[in-house]
């Protein structure tokens, strides 16, 4: 009796259990499939674009398979050129797009260690100076710049646009909302940024040519 007690309870835990009918080897490949699909999506880097900053002419240029296609104003340091903590200058040399913040944001919109506060300035509103609009966060990918991504080295939006185009800021590159907006439309995550202190000419081909004010950046190129 014992013995058949203990056959009935084992063969009702197994029907109890029943395997899954998604349960399969295959099942499991197309899942693993799946994720790994999504991981890649997630961590593409956008290959196409690359960014090229002047601090010598105070502007930056935006390049879509090498081809320039817009250049823009920008205000980099009052400090000069430098990566060490608490210099509050500008880094050189190769970086990348790390993170963007600020999608779908008014212009105007106020963050604060990376967080919207609620608030929009309107451009130069006296006495404010906040980052605002859009923020590309910078990691370096030297010695030289190693410190921009803990240094919170972006480029974002400011109020103070009648200082564009002079270097004022405290060691972030600075644009007027509507460029901004703009710029982060079109570069993605993983995008190369080339800062220099040196004339843009000497770096971006076929610049001698162009205009130096604001090009209009081609539509259907968003990338997020």
């Amino acid at each position: 009796m014992r013995v058949l007690i203990t056959r009935t309870v084992e063969a009702a835990g197994s029907a109890a259990s029943p395997k899954l009918a998604g349960d399969t080897p295959a099942a499991t490949g197309a899942l693993l499939f799946l994720l790994l699909f999504l991981t890649s999506c997630a961590t593409q880097k956008d290959v196409q674009h690359r960014v090229v900053i002047s601090v010598k002419d105070q502007r930056l240029a935006v390049l879509d398979r090498e081809t320039l296609i817009a250049i823009y104003p920008v205000s980099t340091s009052k400090y000069g050129v430098g990566d060490w903590g608490g210099s509050y200058r500008t880094p050189v040399g190769e970086l990348e797009v790390a993170q963007k913040i600020g999608d779908g944001m008014p212009p105007g919109t106020v963050f604060k260690d990376r967080r919207r506060t609620g608030e929009i300035v309107g451009v130069n509103a006296p006495g404010r100076d906040p980052i605002v609009t859009r923020i590309i966060w910078l990691r370096g990918l030297e010695l030289q710049n190693g410190n921009a991504l803990r240094r919170d080295i972006y480029i974002h939006g400011t109020p103070e646009e009648r200082n564009i185009g002079l270097p004022v800021s405290y060691g972030c590159v600075r644009m007027k909302s509507d460029d901004v907006i703009k710029l982060y439309d079109v570069v993605g995550r993983g995008a190369h940024v080339t800062i220099v202190d040196e004339p843009l000419a000497a770096v971006v081909s076929g610049l001698a040519n162009a205009t130096q004010t604001a090009l209009t950046i081609r539509s259907g190129m968003t990338i997020r």
